[in-house]
């Protein structure tokens, strides 16, 4: 079982990589990082089985801003693996990638405080001149601490077995978990807002403060919402170039005026 968690861990590790390092190749999807894990176990279509059942359920699972989502990737390796080591259904494997996910979700929220205190750090290495170790903050402390931080759960999930796992997760408090999930409601905001401070202004503000209304008071989708920004932005590209094609040509008496001065 050793050797077996420590394959699924590396797995982990390099799938987590994707987005951060290989320029999202998308091995951490649940439908690609499942299937190798499969294929290092010895069973790819129970792997296949499982990446798929988990990627409809990671389909609507978006990462905005500063917000933190399920880890999806912790869930889908620990799930695969469970459910090929103990010849579980891909239906089954959900019960065991939902809490991971979720328990991943509040490490990652966690350790993503402790990184930004890694600027602080960076910008005191400069001002002393400590150019390597301001490096080593962005390109070797940040890298070892998300291995680990994806490669120690994955080893002792599959090294201690489920029921170490799920005691875990039932052995976190409440006031805990409440407190993560606020934070991670409250840092999509902060990371929207972060993101208008840097593109609003008084010319497009009435069209954020126009779909906002559309999405609060008219009860729509935000696909519906998206359908009538684009539908809205062809109009007024249409009518806007076609003004400034008008106010381009020049008007016959200005052309007579400037006959009469030649």
């Amino acid at each position: 079982m050793f050797w077996k968690a420590l394959i699924v861990g590396l797995i982990g590790v390099f799938a987590m990589f994707d987005s951060r390092l290989l320029g999202r190749e998308n091995f951490e999807q649940p439908l690609i990082v499942s299937t190798l894990v499969g294929l290092a176990l010895g069973d790819p279509t129970k792997g296949l089985m499982v990446g798929a059942t988990l990627q409809l359920v990671s389909m609507g699972i978006v990462a905005v801003g500063a917000a933190t989502p399920p880890d999806m990737v912790l869930g889908s390796v620990v799930a695969s693996a469970f459910a090929i080591l103990s010849n579980t259904s891909a239906q089954a494997a959900l019960t065991v990638a939902l809490p991971v996910a979720v328990l991943g979700q509040m490490i990652g929220i966690v350790v993503r405080m402790l990184f930004s205190s890694f600027n602080q750090l960076a910008n005191k290495a400069i001002d002393a001149g400590k150019f390597k170790k301001a490096r080593s903050y962005h390109i070797v402390y940040g890298p070892i601490i998300y291995a680990l931080l994806y490669f120690v759960p994955i080893f002792l999930a599959i090294f201690l077995g489920t029921n170490a796992v799920s005691s875990f997760v039932k052995l976190i408090p409440a006031w805990l978990t409440n407190g993560l999930t606020l934070a991670s409601k409250i840092l999509p905001a902060y990371g929207f807002a972060l993101l208008m401070s840097t593109m609003i202004d008084k010319k497009n503000a009435v069209y954020l403060f126009l779909g906002f209304f559309i999405a609060a008071y008219g009860k729509m989708s935000v696909i519906s919402v998206a359908i009538f920004a684009v539908i809205l932005v062809v109009i007024l590209n249409k009518f806007m170039s076609g003004n400034d094609n008008n106010n381009s040509q020049p008007s016959s008496s200005d052309s007579l005026d400037d006959l009469e001065e030649l």
